[in-house]
């Protein structure tokens, strides 16, 4: 990364902010499907026993045809007893960081997952799971499993997946995982070996039209991997405090031993209504607290372990605890543990029983049904709130008739002491909910600015405005420049509709050489103040190098990037340009950096902690610098030791110059210090600008308009070759100035 890059970044304020809750997963990439994997001693392979699929599948149906609809079973759990103390395969990295490894293999399965029943993980200690496809799960870190020492792993495709695990040195011996429960999946849960949708053809989408009303209801669900093998149903329910405490509803009958260790997969949809196509399957939550349950609601109220993230976009949904029917209802649930459905019935719910639960029931669906892993899932009013979950019945595709579920407001006096009192409704909610307003203009990006300008210095800056009113908007001033210069007003006129983008090419203007922040904001949507001014502004910071060429650094890393540092000085031995150090176990990847560099000669440095260079025993690194038309400037084949020192110079070939920019003269040149600059057809006021050989700003000065001689003192600034520009209206002028001593 470019050093001038990296230090101009930290003076705009961030645009985000870290997430406040844990998450299951934090990114990052396992050391097996890495280049070099190679390198790493195989992983034990530890093999479990065929299943006799046929034979679950019909036992699985003999229990759904009496109506039990959940969990829906799609695997075989087998005992284990594996764990980085008695299996699998340690390794010792060259920094002392171990990694340990062990390969599941399930013959047959379609796919695996599996319970850490001992999950103790230190700072800076990662796990990943991985299967021979390259599909990755991880990294799980111990805030993975906040204040639990076990945790449930998800589902991953194939009958071979592998655990490893990387210890930073530091932390040596403090890690303990051990697997007691693998999952051999005898059914297709992701739908790899055939289309998705394999619950009955009857079964809508909620992305179809059918969920249009629903969208945030939809956000509220979740699929649950129970007991290791089975799937249910479930819902994020709001409670009076509205403070977003995890309290997830489902259905009794789903409990099993392993509760704590349950994963919940949110947002598992189809992207289109038809055909169905597969949904995300990486935004889990694994583990939860059993709060109370009862079989004469079938209700059970959980707590997950840690709130889903800001990116699952997820919903509370909201309750009515009245025992008043409800005139129309819908389902949102995943039958046949099948990508996300919606059903909808049309009819008044009346009081029932099933195995002497009470219930709402449902006499028919006019829209979708239910099946077995729509177990616990949500039954929502005309009103859009809960009023109970589901425990069973008759419906399906060929007669979609008497599903039963539990009535909430028989459950109340076990789920008030969590959801609270605040009378018999309560709506739906999520963090941070915009409430909608009637004129409100945004900006959301800035584009077609490089964040290096090299021999240029003209932008024509494309940003995207938003509606976010509930007002068609039909024009908006957009004012824009670079902090600290003259700025510019752009009228955009047009008709945008509420929640509508629209790009707009903002006319070009001319920017001085030097670090920048380019400023966009938007105002008077419909010529009235906009009502939520804190969305109205957008910044970029970018650098502009001119004159200049654009000189290139291609490194080639061998298995062992974090031995390696590079710099580059310019002959005074200033600090230019800065990298590393890099990943381990990537050889062969090129890293690539920009360098905007003037006429003058630059030291490139390249530096190997461990001695040995970047080649050859540990993979075949290199490196080269090369100029316009890949002229070669330095290269090294990577064979070094310690160090590699390269000096080269650049010649930048002419300083560019528009015609009708005017004409500048600087006198006397060279100089010892006082120098005048005697201009002609300059547009209003003018910036001067002392430039030195890496581009940047050493002196800089207003000029008043009309003025047609300056006077300016260079005596504090050191004996070299300069550059003086002159930005205006019409352009841009640049003349090298010698100071002599």
């Amino acid at each position: 990364m470019q050093r001038i890059l990296r230090a101009l970044s930290t003076a705009v304020p961030s645009l985000f902010t870290a997430a406040l809750f844990a998450q299951v997963s934090f990114g990052g990439e396992a050391m097996g499907l890495r280049r070099a994997s190679t390198l790493l001693p195989p992983a034990a392979q530890h093999v479990f026993p065929e299943v006799d699929a046929a034979a679950e599948i019909a036992a699985d149906e003999a229990r759904w045809s009496a109506g039990i609809k959940g969990p829906w079973r799609f695997g075989v759990n087998h005992v284990a007893d594996l764990g980085t103390q008695n299996a699998g395969t340690w390794h010792m990295l060259r920094n002392s960081d171990r990694v340990w490894r062990a390969t599941l293999v399930c013959p047959g399965a379609y796919s695996i997952n599996f319970r850490f029943d001992r999950y103790v993980v230190p700072e800076g200690g990662r796990v990943f799971v991985y299967n021979d496809h390259g599909q990755q799960l991880g990294a799980f870190t111990a805030a993975s499993a906040p204040d639990r020492s076990f945790m449930g792993v998800t589902q991953l495709a194939g009958d071979r997946i592998t655990v490893e695990y990387i210890e930073p040195a530091e932390v040596a011996g403090q890690g303990v995982l051990h697997i007691d429960q693998v999952t051999h999946a005898y059914r297709d849960v992701f739908r790899y070996a055939k289309d998705l949708g394999s619950s009955g053809s009857c079964n809508v989408n909620v992305i179809c039209p059918e969920g249009d009303d629903w969208r945030d209801q939809i956000r509220s669900v979740a699929i649950i991997t129970v007991g290791g093998s089975g799937f249910c149903t479930g819902t994020l329910v709001n409670n009076c405090a509205q403070d977003s405490t995890p309290y997830f509803l489902t259905a009794n009958h789903c409990l099993d031993a392993d509760v704590e260790s349950w994963v919940f997969r949110f947002n598992w949809d189809s992207p289109t209504c038809t055909p169905t196509e597969n949904g995300p399957t990486d935004q889990t939550v694994s583990g939860c607290e059993l709060l109370v349950n009862s079989a004469g609601t079938d209700v059970a109220l959980l707590e997950l372990s840690s709130v889903p993230p800001e990116d699952y976009n997820v919903f509370w949904s909201g309750w009515d605890k009245s025992s008043t029917p409800a005139q129309s209802v819908v389902g949102i649930h995943h039958p046949a543990g099948d990508i996300k459905k919606i059903s909808h019935s049309y009819d008044p719910v009346i009081q029932g029983t099933m195995s002497g639960a009470d219930c709402w029931q449902v006499q028919v669906w006019d829209v979708g049904t239910t099946e077995p892993g729509s177990s616990g899932s949500g039954l929502w009013n005309q009103d859009k709130r809960l009023v109970g979950q589901l425990f069973g019945g008759e419906a399906d595709c060929s007669n979609s008739v008497n599903d039963f579920y539990g009535r909430l407001d028989v459950s109340w006096p076990l789920l008030e002491p969590y959801l609270g009192s605040c009378g018999d409704v309560l709506d739906g909610w999520e963090p941070d909910e915009v409430v909608p307003v009637v004129l409100d203009a945004a900006v959301t990006s800035i584009q077609n600015v490089p964040e290096l300008l090299c021999d240029e210095d003209r932008i024509t800056p494309r940003v995207t405005l938003k509606n976010n009113g509930t007002t068609v908007v039909t024009t908006m001033t957009v004012t824009y420049g670079v902090v600290g210069e003259p700025q510019y007003t752009y009228e955009w006129t047009g008709s945008l509709q509420p929640g509508q983008t629209v790009n707009v090419d903002l006319p070009m203007i001319t920017v001085p050489a030097g670090e920048h922040v380019l400023s966009v904001v938007v105002s008077a949507p419909n010529g009235t103040p906009d009502t939520v001014p804190t969305n109205d502004t957008w910044t970029f910071p970018f650098v502009v190098n001119s004159p200049g060429d654009l000189i290139t650094f291609a490194l080639t890393l061998d298995n062992y990037g974090t031995d390696i540092t590079w710099t580059l000085e310019s002959a005074a031995g200033t600090l230019l340009y800065e990298g590393g150090p890099y990943e381990d176990f990537d050889e062969g990847e090129v890293i690539e950096a920009p360098f905007c560099l003037t006429n003058g000669c630059y030291t490139f440095t390249i530096n190997d902690v461990f001695g040995d260079g970047i080649c050859c025993d540990e993979g075949d690194g290199s490196y080269v610098i090369y100029g316009p038309d890949s002229l070669i400037l330095a290269e090294s084949d990577g064979q070094y030791g310690s160090q590699n020192i390269n000096t080269f110079c650049v010649e930048v070939v002419g300083i560019p110059e528009r015609a009708d920019a005017g004409s500048l003269l600087l006198v006397p040149n060279p100089s010892v210090g006082p120098v005048t600059l005697r201009l002609s057809d300059i547009s209003g006021t003018a910036r001067w600008q002392l430039l030195d050989a890496a581009g940047r700003t050493i002196q800089q000065g207003n000029i008043p308009a009309g003025q047609q001689e300056h006077h300016i003192d260079l005596s504090g600034v050191t004996s070299g070759v300069y550059l003086i520009q002159v930005v205006h209206a019409g352009g841009r002028l640049a003349r090298p100035v010698v100071l002599q001593r």
